[in-house]
C-alpha cells in the first residue's frame, strides 16, 4: 500500500505496564495488532512517570531508569504473547499519579506527542481520563478523526464513595462534555458505561493469544478422556471490595449450608487484602486468600470453575480470559456481561438461589467443547475487526478538510453545521478556560501543577522548556 493512502493509529492510554491494569494491557495488544498487516502506520503513545510516581505504581518495585528501558520492557513483554514481531511506535506523555483517584493523569498538552504531519486518527483510551483536564491543541482539529473507546464505569465507582450520589451526578455530566467536545465517535465496551453522546456499544477487547492455546490444550485433553482440570474454583482480580469480593463472601456466607462441599481460591492483591482474608475466615467453607498472580500462570489451568459476582466492572477480561481456556464461568446477568451470554460455557445467574444451583452444576459436570468460531470472537483478530467496523474509519487517507467542507453546498445544511460548530467551538472554550486555571484545576481534583510538565518530566523525556509568557506593555496616550 502506497505511503499516500496508509492511514496512522496514535493510541493514547492512561496507563501502562508492568501496571497490570486492563487500559496498560487491552490498548497494548490494540496497537500491536492493528500493526500486524503492515497496512497501517501504528503509535502506542503512554504514560511516563517520574521515579517517586513509579515507585507508587508499579508492583514488585520494577522502575525505570529512562524511557527507553520502559520501552524495551513493554516490547519485550508483547512479544513473549504473540506469535509475530509487532511493528508499532511508541511515544511517551509526561503523566503524574493522583494518590486520591488512583489513577495517572497527564501533565500539559499530550497532542505535541504526535507530530502535525502524520496526526491521522488518535485513538483515545478512557477519553474522559484524557480530558478531563485537558488544555491545549483541540482533538478534533489536529486529528482527522477521534475515537474514543470508553473501558471504565467510573459513576459505580464513585456512588460507593462518600457522597457519591452528588460526585456521580457532576462526573455524569463532565464525562459527557469531554467526550462531546473532543472525540467523533465513542465506542462503548458495555451498556455498563453510561450513555454517551454519538456512542456505540461494541467490545473491541480480545484474550491474550496465549489463553486460547490453554483452551486448545484443555479440549484436546477432554476429547481423549484425559482428566482436563484437577481443582474447583477460583476467582482473581484486584483486591479491592468494588471488584466483586464483598458480593461473593456475602454469597458464600448466606448460603454455606448448602455449598458445604465448596472451596473457593481468591487470588488478588490491593488495598483491601487484609479485610478480605478476615472476612474470609468468619465462613465454615474452605475459602482461601492468596496474593495476586498473571492469569497466565499455569496454577490456573487446572481450575474448572471461574466465580465472578462483580457489577462493576464493563466488560471483564479475566472473564474473557475463562472462557478462552475453557472453563466454566458463573457471573452475573449484568450488562458487563452480555458480550459473553454467546458462550456456552458462561452461566449467567439472575438471583442468589440460582448463583447456588449453577455452581453445584457446574462443580458436577465438564465445560462444553469451544468451537473455532468462539475462539475467534474472544480473539484479538476480530477484535481489530469489531474496532475498525465501529469506529467507521475509511481504510483510505481522507481529502483535505478544505475540499471536505467545500462539497457541503445546501445552505440549510450550512446553517445547522455551522450553529451547531459555533455551539461546540463555545463548549471547548470554556473548556480550555476552566481547565487553564490552577485553581479550577484543583478545584475539581487534578494533580495540582500539571498544567505543563515539571522539569523532572521535562527532563526524563527531552523536551523544550515552556515558553516564557510575555508581558503586556502599556504605552500611555499623551
Amino acid at each position: 500500500m502506497s505511503t499516500r493512502t496508509r492511514r496512522h493509529f496514535a493510541i493514547f492510554t492512561t496507563a501502562s505496564l508492568p501496571w497490570m491494569t486492563g487500559t496498560a494491557i487491552n490498548p497494548l495488544f490494540r496497537a500491536a495488532y492493528l500493526a500486524k498487516d503492515g497496512d497501517k502506520d501504528v503509535t502506542l503513545v503512554i504514560p511516563w512517570l517520574c521515579l517517586r510516581d513509579q515507585e507508587l505504581v508499579y508492583p514488585n518495585k520494577v522502575v525505570f531508569d529512562s524511557p527507553l528501558e520502559h520501552e524495551i520492557y513493554v516490547r519485550h513483554w508483547i512479544v513473549e504473547r504473540v506469535d509475530f514481531r509487532p511493528s508499532f511506535s511508541i511515544k511517551f506523555y509526561p503523566g503524574k499519579f493522583s494518590t486520591e483517584i488512583r489513577s495517572i493523569l497527564p501533565a500539559g498538552d499530550i497532542t505535541e506527542c504526535i507530530a502535525d504531519e502524520v496526526a491521522d486518527i488518535a485513538v483515545l483510551e478512557e477519553p474522559e481520563h484524557l480530558n478531563w483536564y485537558h488544555h491545549g491543541r483541540r482533538w478534533k482539529n489536529k486529528f482527522q478523526r477521534v475515537i474514543g473507546i470508553v473501558h471504565t464505569n467510573y459513576l459505580a465507582y464513585v456512588r460507593r464513595e462518600k457522597n457519591g450520589q452528588v460526585i456521580a451526578c457532576f462526573l455524569r455530566y463532565a464525562n459527557t462534555w469531554v467526550t462531546r467536545i473532543y472525540c467523533h465517535k465513542l465506542i462503548r465496551l458495555s451498556g455498563a458505561t453510561q450513555d454517551l453522546p454519538r456512542s456505540v456499544i461494541c467490545n473491541v477487547h480480545g484474550v491474550n493469544p496465549k489463553f486460547l492455546e490453554v483452551g486448545k490444550l484443555k479440549l484436546r485433553q477432554l476429547q481423549s478422556g484425559e482428566k482436563a482440570f484437577s481443582k474447583g474454583a477460583y476467582y482473581i482480580g484486584k483486591m479491592v471490595w468494588s471488584k466483586g469480593y464483598r458480593e461473593l463472601l456475602d454469597l458464600l456466607f448466606k448460603y454455606q449450608s448448602k455449598l458445604a462441599d465448596l472451596e473457593v481460591d481468591l487470588y488478588g492483591s490491593g488495598e483491601d487484602s487484609d479485610e478480605v482474608r478476615e472476612s474470609a475466615k468468619c465462613l465454615s467453607l474452605a475459602v482461601n486468600v492468596h496474593p495476586g498472580r498473571d492469569h497466565a500462570d499455569p496454577l490456573f489451568h487446572e481450575y474448572k470453575v471461574f466465580i465472578n459476582p462483580s457489577t462493576t466492572d464493563v466488560v471483564c477480561t479475566t472473564t474473557a480470559e475463562a472462557l478462552a481456556m475453557g472453563k466454566i464461568v458463573i457471573c452475573a446477568n449484568h450488562p458487563s456481561n452480555e458480550f459473553f451470554k454467546q458462550f456456552p460455557n458462561c452461566r449467567i445467574y439472575n438471583s442468589e438461589e440460582e448463583f447456588v444451583q449453577l455452581t453445584l452444576n457446574a462443580l458436577s459436570e465438564q465445560p462444553a467443547p469451544v468451537t473455532d468460531m468462539q475462539r475467534y470472537e474472544l480473539s484479538w483478530e476480530a477484535a481489530t475487526d469489531r474496532f475498525i467496523e465501529a469506529a467507521d474509519i475509511n481504510p483510505h487517507a481522507p481529502e483535505s478538510r478544505a475540499h471536505q467542507t467545500s462539497r457541503a453546498s445546501l445552505p440549510a445544511f450550512l446553517r445547522t453545521r455551522r450553529l451547531k460548530q459555533n455551539l461546540e467551538d463555545a463548549s471547548v472554550y470554556l473548556h480550555q478556560a476552566l481547565s487553564g486555571l490552577e485553581v479550577t484545576r484543583c478545584a475539581f481534583g487534578a494533580v495540582p501543577k500539571t498544567l505543563q510538565p515539571d522539569e523532572q518530566l521535562r527532563k526524563d523525556l527531552g523536551l523544550a522548556p515552556p515558553p516564557k509568557r510575555k508581558k503586556l506593555k502599556f504605552k500611555l496616550m499623551t
